[in-house]
């Protein structure tokens, strides 16, 4: 028995949620678990019913769960400066994230090869393979330092303070070493230590927890060579290490590789293994109710749930390998599709990947 939070959203959140609940139904009855859903409102929605984006009730069903499974939150752009919309993201995703402390971020980054022409790289550099994952740091860094604008000697100053402390960089050191172990035992670790004391810092301290890490080889890049390598070469990459800022940026680019955020999936993980899992895209809006909305990132983020909260690996490749084939057999949602595939809804590409479950 496992109990999930189901945070469907604004958007085309609560549509991908229905059909990957349909996918952790099947993989329940084909391996005799018990998932039991416990609904709960977050951003516009929660909203319109309790006037907070992120409110007390929704907090205390995610506390009583085993794990949050989280989908989109935000408004149609021509509405972002109404009071439901205009901080929503911010109070729901920056809320959720400081209630729980989840401070490692997971950004998978996978180019299939039977969609390796939406790939934006050249096809030499996508046919050397791209399998990547990006493990950011959550809750440190220029993002919660003190932010401040200034009048300094007639002049308006502007400053933001990145600060990290030893035992939050020793902690997302152990999270990205142990992941590498789980894959191919390379890691990377970004930073830009020829500037930033924050960065020097970080770099000793990957240095003293990869000696607890023989297993895994490890090098430094700076930032802006790892921005540009992601770009020129990412087959060189398995696991991405780094902090707040850095990941945000690099996470975003390494998100453009696959084609389309509608097969990106991300989690979020905390020190007590509690864990929220989460399509990497935003609300969508524009193709809200159309029934369009590629469910894969959803689905892929169920996926991760397994994996990562209940220990449930080979249920979890399950639904890997049924959305290999899905993919490999030609179906296509409208944001992945080309000429000679067989373009399909959010419910269509469900019911395939369960075929193949």
């Amino acid at each position: 028995m496992y109990k999930i939070s189901i945070l469907s959203g604004d958007g085309i959140g609560p549509e991908v949620m229905e059909q990957t609940l349909r996918i952790l139904d099947k993989i329940a009855a084909k391996y005799n678990h018990q998932f039991e859903y416990k609904p709960a409102f977050i951003g516009g929605v929660a909203y319109d019913k309790f006037g907070k984006h992120f409110p007390d009730e929704t907090k205390e069903i995610c506390q009583n769960s085993d794990a949050i499974l989280f989908g989109s939150v935000g408004g149609p752009v021509s509405k972002l400066h109404e009071p439901k919309w205009a901080t929503c993201e911010r109070d729901a995703l920056l809320g959720i994230r400081k209630t729980f402390n989840f401070h490692c971020n997971l950004r998978p980054a996978k180019v299939y090869p039977e969609l390796a022409n939406i790939c934006p790289l050249k096809k030499e550099i996508v046919d050397q393979g791209i399998d990547l994952i990006v493990v950011r740091e959550l809750l440190g860094g220029l993002y919660f330092g003190k932010h401040e604008i200034l009048e300094e000697n007639g002049q308006r100053l502007g400053r933001d303070i990145m600060e990290y402390r030893e035992e939050q960089i020793k902690l997302i050191a152990h999270d990205g070493f142990k992941i590498a172990q789980k894959r191919s035992k390379h890691l990377t670790s970004v930073d830009k230590a020829n500037v930033l004391d924050c960065s020097k810092l970080w770099r000793q301290i990957i240095e003293e927890v990869a000696k607890e890490y023989k297993d895994v080889q490890y090098n430094h890049m700076l930032v802006d060579n790892a921005a540009m390598q992601l770009i020129k070469n990412p087959a060189q990459f398995d696991v991405i290490l780094t902090e707040n800022t850095f990941g945000d940026i690099l996470s975003d680019s390494a998100a453009v590789l696959p084609g389309s955020l509608g097969l990106m999936a991300s989690a979020s993980l905390n020190k007590d293994d509690f864990s929220m899992y989460e399509p990497s895209g935003g609300s969508a809006q524009d193709i809200a109710g159309k029934g369009i909305a590629n469910p894969i990132a959803q689905i892929l983020s169920a996926a991760m749930m397994l994996k990562y909260s209940f220990n449930l690996l080979k249920e979890a490749n399950v639904i890997e390998n049924a959305v290999n084939k899905t993919l490999k057999d030609g179906f296509r949602t409208s944001d992945i599709y080309s000429d000679g595939t067989k373009k399909v809804g959010s419910k269509e590409m469900t019911d395939e990947i369960l075929e193949r479950i």
